[in-house]
């Protein structure tokens, strides 16, 4: 790589993680003080939205901190570079959220069954 891309990638890093610090407040997300049941659908998938967006920026910083980081390494000698077929992080983060996704889905999915909401009911308020 010729030292003026590199300095290039470093420059990037510096600016994605100014707009990851942006994209990363919640005060700046849509439904600012609105709890979740209060939110309409489009409030709620702009704001997830608006988290996984984040999410994808610093995994780009990531990224181009690790490649700066091997040919920072590679120049000094002193490590080997790592496989990068090998699995990161970043990539099992929509794995990680689609997990999360299926089970808050069957959560609901219990809690709206009216047989297990009156079980559920019975069991902790006594009621029936």
């Amino acid at each position: 790589m010729r030292q003026d891309q590199y300095e290039k990638l470093q420059k990037l890093e510096e600016e994605l993680t100014d707009v990851f610090l942006q994209e990363a407040d919640p005060k700046l997300w849509p439904g600012v003080g609105a709890t979740p049941a209060n939110m309409d659908a489009q409030t709620r998938g702009d704001r997830y939205w608006c988290k996984k967006n984040a999410v994808a920026t610093i995994a780009m910083v990531t990224r181009i901190g690790t490649l700066t980081g091997m040919i920072q390494r590679a120049a000094a000698g002193t490590e080997p570079d790592p496989d990068p077929t090998e699995p990161t992080a970043e990539d099992s983060l929509d794995d990680e959220v689609s997990k999360a996704e299926k089970e808050a889905r069957k959560l609901l999915d219990q809690l709206t069954d009216p047989k297990r909401k009156a079980e559920f009911d019975k069991r902790v308020h006594g009621k029936g």
